[in-house]
């Protein structure tokens, strides 16, 4: 009789167990990254009351089952649903989600953990982190290269906020120049001036005008002679004491009678001219272009009537030193850097830890995991990915309608446990009556 009684408490159990598992999982349906639980049951072990017996030829009695009396309910597992929650766009550079298997690898002082938030952000000293627990990766060399060993905290400070200078060494000609001015001008040779920016090694900007004169014409060929200004002025303030040019020029380039530039006529060789621009001028711990020559290309430059005069100089390189002003990061976890010069520089990048088995992996509370004897150990090392996103996080895995279907059975056989035990204890009571 008492059998039955234990049995609905052991139900009531289990089924309070259930509930607290639902009642987690419902309570964190809007937690980044969370995974969800379920809960499965098993028998206890059923008393015998009569074994089993095989056919008797010899008596003619067929064969019978055992008599078994089960006794209640026991959890069998709670098990973490490890599958990846759905998408949630915020636009925000440093939130990230894993869109596949991994996990983000965080540490502190106590060690390192796992976690699918990948809500991180930027301490004031330049730590990425997320919730204190500082983001691990591979850091970069002193050459900006991605050094993918033994992953560390990354940390996006010290001179990664700064962007070196870029000397320059190479300088486009591009743009138009009308010979038809010549009539215009009464006969007057067309002359037309442009300024041009050159950084030096310490990103100092140094401008330089440019002089294009008309030359001479002959045989489907007009010449123009480019002079190069003899001083540089800071930032083209010429209140600023001038640097003197040691070579400026002139140069002379050739056009044909379609406009086009002639690649190797005048003092062109294949559309280009290198000048030394160097000078003892200069600070004393700068350089300028490529030991004192910068190559200047004239292929895009043409000479088309009935078009205005704009010839130009593009500096292809060479950039003064930027500050950090934003970052991103890629599909494959590399974080860039964009520095107010324009420049895009390589900081780092997130590394993520795979487990042969992560459900066996143990939350440990603030959307971390730690290993365990059936996770599988993590080699320190990470390993790149390809399915990062950027700017989106990943939803609670938690889906409403099942754990609204599964709270509403859980509830019924708590019931029909506690009545299990009603009715047993009135079928004791009825025992207990029969003394009267």
């Amino acid at each position: 009789m008492m059998r039955s009684m234990f049995s609905g408490v052991s139900g009531l159990r289990t089924h309070q167990t259930k509930m607290d598992v639902i009642a987690h999982n419902i309570s964190n349906v809007n937690t980044v990254g969370f995974k969800s639980s379920r809960v499965t049951f098993n028998d206890v072990f059923s008393q015998t009351v009569q074994g089993a017996s095989r056919a008797n030829d010899n008596t003619g009695r067929g064969g019978t089952n055992a008599m078994q009396i089960g006794l209640g309910v026991n959890v069998a597992s709670i098990d973490k649903n490890m599958s990846t929650g759905a998408a949630q766009r915020t636009d925000r550079a440093l939130d990230v989600m894993i869109n596949g298997d991994g996990f983000f690898i965080v540490s502190d002082g106590s060690g390192q953990f796992f976690t699918r938030a990948g809500a991180f952000e930027v301490d004031a000293a330049g730590n990425l982190h997320m919730n204190g627990m500082r983001v691990n990766g591979w850091d970069i060399d002193d050459d900006w290269n991605i050094v993918r060993d033994q992953v560390s905290p990354i940390n996006l400070g010290g001179f990664k906020e700064s962007s070196p200078p870029e000397v320059s060494t190479e300088i486009r000609v591009e743009g138009n120049l009308n010979a038809d001015a010549v009539r215009a001008n009464g006969g007057t040779p067309p002359t037309h001036i442009s300024s041009i920016s050159i950084f030096d090694s310490l990103g100092n900007r140094w401008v330089v005008e440019a002089r294009f004169e008309l030359g001479t014409s002959a045989a489907g060929v007009t010449e123009w002679e480019v002079n190069f200004g003899t001083q540089a002025f800071l930032n083209g303030d010429r209140r600023s004491t001038p640097v003197t040019i040691a070579n400026p020029g002139p140069v002379a380039i050739e056009f044909d009678d379609q406009g086009r530039l002639i690649p190797g006529g005048g003092d062109l060789t294949a559309g280009s001219v290198t000048l030394d621009f160097g000078s003892p001028n200069f600070p004393t711990a700068a350089t300028i272009g490529d030991g004192g020559d910068i190559e200047f290309d004239f292929s895009f430059l043409n000479q088309f009537g009935s078009m205005v005069t704009n010839a130009s100089f593009d500096t292809r390189n060479g950039a003064a030193p930027g500050t950090l002003e934003g970052l991103s990061v890629g599909s494959d976890g590399i974080i860039t850097g964009r520095y107010s010069n324009g420049d895009m520089r390589t900081l780092g990048q997130i590394a993520i830890a795979t487990f042969r088995n992560p459900a066996g992996l143990e939350a440990v509370g603030n959307n971390l995991f730690a290993t365990s004897p059936n996770s599988g150990e993590f080699n320190g090392q990470g390993v790149e990915t390809s399915n990062i996103m950027g700017g989106v996080l990943e939803m609670s895995n938690v889906d409403l309608s099942a754990e609204f279907t599964e709270m509403i059975t859980t509830q019924r056989g708590f019931q029909a446990s506690s009545r299990l035990i009603t009715t047993s204890d009135e079928m004791l009571q009825e025992l207990v009556n029969l003394r009267r």
